[in-house]
């Protein structure tokens, strides 16, 4: 079982799309695991960020090196995420399966003892909120050390100038697409990653953005509905096509109006993951438990910020304030 939970999980952990289909694929069977689709969702938008690197914006503003960088940063995180999340959940299907709980075998699997207690409850109670905040917790601790604290990125990535500026022009957008049915056209709604080098900040993040995945069941079928309907690609074309291209002729006039003014003549290019990036092959994750302090336990309590979920705003601002870098670096280093 152990073996087979291991070699799933390789498999599925390839790329960004492949696992962002097995969060989705998993979620489709396990509806109650709401952290599965938050998952999915999240790690959707690790693949634009991954893509957007050889879009048509930030070449212009990063070296070839920066961008490699930048993409071992997002890829390392999301591929560790689901090296630890992903055997809890297939743990899950399994004590499903045998119609008792296998919550023993968690340290088999290098999972944090933070984690054990709660899936205990989950299988008793069924909260689906409890077992959802818990895993943000856990993910986001679990990366702290491996990624944001490390020495590696903290050189490449965290201490660089193009860091500090996706800070400062709110590019961090955390973006939940769905179709409206009186419309049917794609809108979107999310929240803003501010702080992103604090954990408890990540995991007020989290908390959020579950509470407003959650908020309003008409929506959340439309964002489930969309999901399911559109494959992953890693293009922001999948949410946009209106704004984004993904191959082909960009300069082909847009066929209908651009989700954001002046975006009207041509559209921006957002390459799929597998024309953008090759397989990354990672090493194994380091070892150790990150949970060694209770104290821990008061996020779960704590009420996280409530996001009013207008995002489209933001994003088409943060599109004109990239524009307006790019036009300064020419202006004054070209």
């Amino acid at each position: 079982m152990l073996e087979d939970i291991k070699n799933k999980t390789k498999k599925a952990n390839r790329n960004n799309v492949t696992r962002t289909k097995a969060y989705m694929d998993f979620f489709l069977i396990h509806p109650e695991i709401h952290w599965a689709l938050l998952a999915h969702l999240v790690s959707r938008n690790a693949g634009w960020n991954m893509t957007d690197l050889k879009g048509s914006y930030l070449p212009k503003l990063l070296t070839a090196k920066e961008a490699v960088d930048f993409y071992v940063f997002l890829e390392r995180g999301n591929w560790l995420i689901f090296q630890d999340a992903y055997p809890q959940l297939l743990l899950y299907e399994y004590s499903r399966k045998q119609g008792a709980p296998l919550w023993h075998l968690l340290p088999f699997l290098h999972v944090s003892a933070f984690m054990r207690p709660f899936w205990e409850r989950f299988w008793e109670s069924g909260r689906s909120e409890e077992i959802t905040k818990a895993l943000i917790v856990n993910e986001q601790h679990y990366i702290e050390n491996r990624v944001l604290n490390n020495s590696l990125y903290m050189q490449t990535v965290m201490d660089k100038m193009m860091f500090k500026l996706q800070e400062l022009l709110s590019m961090n957008h955390i973006l939940f697409p769905y179709l409206t049915p009186v419309q049917k056209r794609i809108k979107l709604t999310g929240g803003t990653v501010h702080h992103f080098t604090s954990v408890n900040k990540r995991v007020s993040l989290g908390r959020s953005l579950y509470d407003l995945l959650y908020s309003i069941e008409s929506r959340l079928e439309s964002i489930i509905l969309w999901a399911e309907s559109r494959p992953h690609t890693g293009s922001r074309a999948d949410y946009w096509p209106e704004l984004f291209f993904m191959e082909g002729d960009g300069s082909t006039p847009v066929p209908s109006p651009s989700p954001c003014r002046g975006f009207g003549r041509n559209k921006l290019f957002s390459p799929a993951l597998s024309m953008a990036w090759d397989d990354w092959v990672h090493p194994s994750a380091e070892e150790g438990d990150w949970f060694t302090d209770c104290h821990v336990l008061r996020l779960l309590k704590k009420k996280p910020e409530k996001f009013s979920g207008d995002i489209e705003g933001p994003c088409c601002r943060s599109l004109e304030e990239i524009q307006a870098a790019i036009q300064a670096k020419q202006t004054f280093f070209s």
